[in-house]
C-alpha cells in the first residue's frame, strides 16, 4: 500500500506464468463463446461490460468497493488488504471473516483472483488501468475513475453493477438524512471552518475540497480555511504553514503504518509554537480522529463514521 492515497503514482502490470496464462486462457475463451444466460451491460469508466444479472461471486479491488459492497449487503469471497490492517479494517473485519485475501490494493494477487472464480471484479481505473485487460479476461470487470470526494458517485456504479441500484440510492438517502438532521442541530454553527491535516512519516499533507473528508465537510455545509478551500485532493505542507490550517476548528488524522513515524511527526507538529498559537489550538478545538475513517477507507462506512466523529465534536446526539 502506498504511504498516502494522494499518491499518483501507478503500479505495471505483473508478468503472467505460463502456468496462469493457460489458467486464463479457457474462461476467456468461454466469455466470448457462452455469454451469460441473463446478462445486462453496465456502463462505467472503461466502456461498457457485461455482466451478470445478479453477481454473487464479487472480488473487491479497493477499500472503498469492499465496505459499499458489505453496505449493499454483499460480502466480496475475495478482496485486497485494507490499508494498513492484518489483514482488515476493524469496522469491517467481522462481516470480512470468510473473504479470500486478493493481495494489496496496489497489487492484487492475479492467481487468487483467478481461483476465486468471479462473477464480478469492481476496480479502479487510476489503481488498476494497466491490468485491466488481464482482469477482464477473469471475469466482467467493472471501474470507477478513482477514490477521492466522489466516493457517493462511485456507489452508484458499485450498485448499479451488482443489480442492486435501488438499495445503492437508500443508502445515500439515508446519508443524506443524517446530513440533514446534523445540519439542523448544529445551526450557526455551520458556517464555523474547518481545517484538515494528514501526518505521514517524511512529507505532511494540507486536506482540499475533493478529498473524501473534504467532502463530508462540504456535506455539512462547514467552511474551510483559505488556502484549503479549492479543488483538489490534498496538498504537502511544512511546518512554516501551519497558520494555513487555522479556522475555527482543526481535524487531524496520521497515517501510521507501525514504525511510530507517523506519530512522531503529528507530536513534533502538535508541540511547535506555529501550532501551539493557533486559534483553534488555543480554544482547544484541535481534534484527533482516525485516519481509516477520513482518508483510508473512502466508502459509505467510513462516511458514517465520519459522522459520529462529529457529532461527538459538536456535542449532538446520535442520529444514526
Amino acid at each position: 500500500m502506498s504511504k498516502h492515497d494522494y499518491d499518483c503514482h501507478f503500479y505495471g502490470p505483473q508478468m503472467i506464468t505460463r502456468r496462469l496464462f493457460s489458467f486464463l486462457a479457457m474462461p476467456a475463451i468461454l466469455a466470448l463463446t457462452m455469454p451469460f444466460a441473463s446478462a445486462r451491460d453496465v456502463t462505467h469508466i472503461m466502456g461498457t461490460t457485461s455482466v451478470p444479472e445478479a453477481p454473487v461471486r464479487i472480488v473487491a479491488l479497493t477499500n472503498e468497493a469492499t465496505e459499499d459492497l458489505l453496505a449493499l449487503g454483499i460480502v466480496p469471497v475475495g478482496a485486497v488488504r485494507s490499508a494498513n490492517a492484518n489483514p482488515w479494517f476493524d469496522h469491517v473485519a467481522a462481516q470480512l471473516a470468510d473473504t479470500i485475501l486478493v493481495g494489496e490494493e496496489l497489487a492484487p494477487d492475479m492467481e487468487t483472483i483467478a481461483a476465486l472464480e468471479p462473477d464480478l471484479i469492481i476496480g479502479n481505473k487510476k489503481r488498476h488501468e494497466k491490468i485491466y485487460d488481464q482482469l477482464s479476461a477473469i471475469a466482467p470487470t467493472v471501474f470507477v475513475e478513482n477514490i477521492t470526494g466522489q466516493w457517493r458517485e462511485n456507489l452508484a456504479v458499485y450498485s448499479g453493477a451488482i443489480g442492486k441500484s435501488a438499495e445503492g440510492e437508500a443508502l445515500l438517502a439515508d446519508y443524506q438524512r443524517r446530513v440533514e438532521a446534523i445540519q439542523s442541530e448544529l445551526g450557526d454553527r455551520r458556517a464555523e471552518k474547518v481545517g484538515l491535516v494528514r501526518f505521514i512519516a517524511g512529507q505532511n499533507y494540507a486536506y482540499n475540497n475533493d478529498s473524501f473528508s473534504g467532502s463530508i465537510l462540504r456535506d455539512i455545509g462547514f467552511g474551510r480555511p483559505a488556502a484549503q478551500d479549492k479543488p483538489g485532493l490534498a496538498e504537502p505542507i511544512t511546518k512554516e504553514r501551519i497558520p494555513d490550517l487555522d479556522g475555527d476548528r482543526l481535524l487531524y488524522f496520521s497515517y501510521e503504518t507501525g514504525d511510530g513515524l507517523a506519530l512522531e511527526e503529528q507530536k513534533a507538529w502538535l508541540a511547535d509554537p506555529l501550532w501551539q498559537a493557533l486559534d483553534a489550538a488555543k480554544a482547544g478545538h484541535v481534534y484527533g480522529v482516525s485516519d481509516t475513517v477520513w482518508a483510508t477507507a473512502g466508502g459509505i462506512m467510513a462516511a458514517h463514521l465520519a459522522l459520529d466523529d462529529i457529532e461527538r465534536i459538536y456535542g449532538i446526539a446520535s442520529t444514526r
